[in-house]
């Protein structure tokens, strides 16, 4: 332990060693908040009605339910008895915020699964009937023995779509907003005990969403040799600046309150921004990652200046930009919060690792599942190209 003294304090008690959450519960509410930001793309064509983002709409639901299916994986690797995990839900506490998580999860899981199958039921049905070899027998499980399509059920689908769709914007928000509520309620950490912590980490998880979403429709455009479509990517560049907006003005507004109350903690916090969180906060996050995309993103969101391949180029910058925001963010908040001593005298540090169960390569192995999964799933289901008839998957 690397101990820096405040005020030439002698000693640092009560403390811990090492931070007790790791680079793993950095990555757990990293991909949590793009599930939730995906899904909030999805809705905006499905509930709201925004023909723009027809060519995202499906791809949108498909990566929100990849990365739903990887968000457990931080949480089991960081934990050292995994097969107890279920244990929370098995036997819940109705006082533990941390057993709700199993039920809002579930929950969330189940109307993106549903959502999903509505959505390709279809595409799913069709290839029930067309596909080679063994291929038939899967898609005819997939169809759950439905091998036709009335004109009754494809209405009933639609409807159904939208009911889940209307559903999954609460749990998607409630989903997300629970991390945020963990960290508030800790109060002992003035780093995270503060009412704005649910709607700072909402907010940016929309931002990170939108930010991933608008980077795949890029890359997949981009090797299927295929022109973006100019009206959505103009909508995606205008959500990803307004919710950014929102995020920073919440972040800075929680940060600005605790510097203008000036509270026995505020002198630690202040130290640790300008030592040892200086990087990580003051380059990653807010100038690489906030102000930069504030001042790239109304190029392409709000003019038509210069070509479309630059527009574009502004776009995907922008995008990768805000998606190392909310990491620093992230990393700032769980590790940041744990390198100050419990009697505000002292700082501790956290030995970043590149191998080991909760190492940097781990991450990057989580981070890669959802991706391979988006893959597969791409090539199961008829994700890509966007259907230029129906995204809904529903003809009428």
């Amino acid at each position: 332990m690397e101990y820096h003294a405040l005020h030439d304090a002698p000693f640092v008690f009560p403390n811990d060693a090492h931070p007790a959450w790791s680079i793993m519960i950095v990555i757990y509410p990293y991909i949590t908040g793009m599930v939730a930001g995906a899904f909030v793309v999805s809705t905006m064509y499905h509930v709201f009605h925004r023909e723009a983002l027809r060519p995202v709409a499906r791809l949108a639901v498909v990566t929100s339910l990849c990365l739903g299916s990887c968000a457990t994986l931080p949480l089991l690797l960081h934990l050292h008895q995994p097969q107890r995990a279920l244990n929370v839900v098995a036997t819940p506490s109705p006082s533990s915020a941390m057993a709700g998580f199993g039920f809002i999860y579930s929950f969330y899981m189940l109307v993106l699964l549903v959502d999903v199958w509505l959505l390709f039921r279809p595409a799913i049905v069709e290839r029930a009937h067309s596909a080679p070899g063994p291929w038939k027998n899967v898609y005819r499980a997939l169809a759950l023995g439905v091998l036709e399509i009335t004109p009754r059920a494809a209405e009933i689908d639609r409807k159904l779509i939208h009911a889940l769709s209307v559903i999954g914007i609460p749990a998607a928000c409630i989903l997300h907003g629970y991390v945020g509520f963990l960290f508030g309620a800790i109060k002992a950490n003035p780093w995270w005990s503060t009412a704005l912590m649910p709607v700072i980490f909402l907010t940016s998880a929309v931002v990170s969403g939108i930010a991933v979403l608008t980077l795949l429709y890029l890359f997949l455009c981009r090797s299927s040799r295929m022109e973006p479509d100019e009206e959505c990517l103009r909508s995606l560049s205008r959500l990803l600046w307004m919710f950014l907006v929102l995020a920073v003005t919440f972040e800075f507004g929680d940060l600005l309150h605790v510097a203008y109350e000036r509270e026995e903690e505020w002198h630690v916090i202040r130290e640790l921004l300008v030592t040892k969180l200086r990087f990580s906060y003051l380059t990653l996050q807010v100038l690489i990652g906030a102000l930069l995309p504030l001042l790239i993103l109304p190029i392409p969101a709000f003019t038509r200046v210069a070509t479309p391949a630059f527009r574009h180029a502004c776009t995907g910058v922008a995008a990768v930009l805000v998606l190392v925001q909310v990491a620093a963010m992230r990393w700032n908040v769980v590790v940041g919060g744990q390198l100050f001593s419990k009697s505000f005298r002292g700082f501790v540090d956290y030995p970043v690792t590149w191998l080991g169960r909760e190492g940097l390569l781990a991450a990057a192995v989580v981070l890669a599942m959802p991706m391979l999964l988006l893959w597969g799933a791409m090539k199961l289901l008829p994700v890509w190209p966007p259907n230029p008839e129906s995204d809904s998957g529903v003809k009428a």
